[in-house]
């Protein structure tokens, strides 16, 4: 295979966010054996591997060499029925997962907010769901996986072979090689329903009350919050909480094929939203109209999975609601003995300044192995803030709060981190960059994410 001449195949891009946007040379390769070719011809520049594009900033965004497409490598390689373990090229999606094996009766052991992610990118960024505080990340179900190494060699890796390279690919942002297939195991399940509990909480307060008491009942939990909201009502939040629904569970209507959804309309966003459009002010109105539509304390329900899972994948280029100039989507973790304090605080400066968000996650998450994985035994705080003019100021407020308490920022998320505050967030980064330097010496594995945080010596 002949690289074109890279002139005709530089293009601009972004990660979810929009931000930032660069320029890349890129290959789409048709099969795994194409990949050692890519790495002969590109020389001495670098690359990085590409999924969907969905992480929000620019870790799969490489200004200084190639990116690989991997969206073609969506072989399904081998499916055991009685264990549930599933292995597959890095370029299967999340979607095709579903679509092919929840009518079979398995589900993803841990899934994020999206279905549009490669399993690639689960491994690099080590995702983690709902049910974190009880069944970990992504890596917890990983068994092994095939990674291309800068020499051109493939290995593999697990818990028990290359173990050390196993722990610095799970979480390590692409960086120290293309992952090209993945072994992991998937969750069995009744039915294609949750049975959900929303509850409203009234302040910060009454979240984490409401959470010590319903999480051991649940798999899943998760929460709304108004980090607008302020006085008594600060923290102000609902909480959902759900488990898979059992055949009996679902509605007579349903039972006869508990194991199938019909197909739901998709909505779009035509167009990019005028700058300044969200503010404090259309924040605050609807954050306020959300908490109010659920009149009831708690509400009970079944609820098909892509509605409980993956409200967003409803809305089609759903990232345009911030504009052109995009948004960042800034996501902390902070440890559960310091969270409350913490979280007070963080709530508090974002009511004052007006820097929130209409889209606010709060969860528990538990106690993680990968050396860059982003969770901790603790609370995270997700908020998505369009760009325009103090946001950067607001954000390294955060970051300070952040490491003071001894959080992290997630980096699959990131886009604009110093590589100070990043070494503050991330202890473990020496010990990953020992493995880097051993099996990519030259740093043929880059993106503007590794090139901005100073990975690279």
């Amino acid at each position: 295979m002949k690289l074109k001449h890279p002139s005709n195949l530089e293009t601009p891009l972004s990660g979810w966010g929009r931000y930032p946007v660069v320029k890349s040379y890129l290959q789409r390769p048709e099969k795994v054996s194409s990949f050692r070719k890519i790495l002969e011809e590109c020389g001495k520049s670098p690359v990085i591997a590409r999924g969907l594009g969905r992480s929000y900033g620019d870790a799969a965004l490489n200004a200084k060499g190639y990116t690989v497409l991997t969206q073609r490598l969506n072989r399904i390689l081998a499916f055991d029925k009685k264990t549930g373990i599933l292995r597959c090229e890095a370029g299967v999606t999340m979607k095709e997962i579903l679509a092919t094996f929840v009518p079979r009766g398995w589900f993803p052991a841990v899934t994020p907010g999206t279905k549009f992610v490669t399993v690639g990118g689960a491994v690099a960024f080590d995702v983690h769901g709902k049910n974190h505080h009880r069944d970990g990340s992504f890596s917890r179900h990983l068994r092994s996986l095939e990674l291309i190494l800068a020499s051109g060699e493939t290995v593999q890796c697990s818990r028990q072979e290359n173990r050390e390279l196993f722990w610095a690919t799970v979480g390590g942002m692409g960086l120290t090689g293309i992952i090209t297939e993945a072994e992991f195991a998937l969750h069995p399940i009744q039915t294609a329903y949750i049975k959900s509990h929303h509850i409203k909480a009234k302040n910060l307060d009454e979240a984490f009350a409401l959470f010590d008491e319903y999480e051991p009942q649940y798999q899943y939990s998760v929460a709304w919050i108004d980090c607008l909201a302020s006085g008594k009502s600060l923290g102000r939040s609902i909480l959902m909480f759900g488990n898979h629904a059992a055949r009996e569970d679902i509605p007579l209507q349903q039972q006869p094929e508990p194991l199938h959804l019909k197909p739901k309309p998709n909505l779009k966003v035509p167009f990019d939203l005028p700058a300044g459009l969200l503010n404090r002010y259309t924040m605050s109105i609807f954050n306020t109209l959300y908490y109010g539509k659920m009149r009831s304390k708690e509400v009970k329900s079944v609820i098909d999975y892509d509605s409980f899972f993956y409200p967003l994948d409803f809305i089609q280029n759903w990232n345009r609601l911030y504009g052109k100039q995009g948004f960042v989507q800034y996501q902390w973790v902070l440890p559960t003995e310091v969270s409350r304090e913490a979280l007070y605080r963080m709530l508090q400066l974002c009511s004052q300044t007006g820097w929130g968000s209409f889209l606010a996650v709060l969860k528990r998450l538990g106690s993680q192995e990968g050396w860059l994985s982003f969770p901790m035994a603790g609370y995270t705080l997700a908020l998505d803030m369009p760009i325009r003019k103090g946001l950067w100021e607001f954000l390294r407020k955060l970051d300070k709060l952040v490491i003071e308490y001894g959080g992290r920022v997630y980096l699959a998320k990131d886009a604009r981190l110093s590589a100070e505050a990043f070494r503050s967030m991330y202890p473990n980064f020496p010990q990953w960059l020992s493995v880097k330097e051993r099996v990519d010496p030259h740093n043929r594995f880059s993106s503007a994410l590794s090139q901005r945080l100073g990975v690279e010596r």
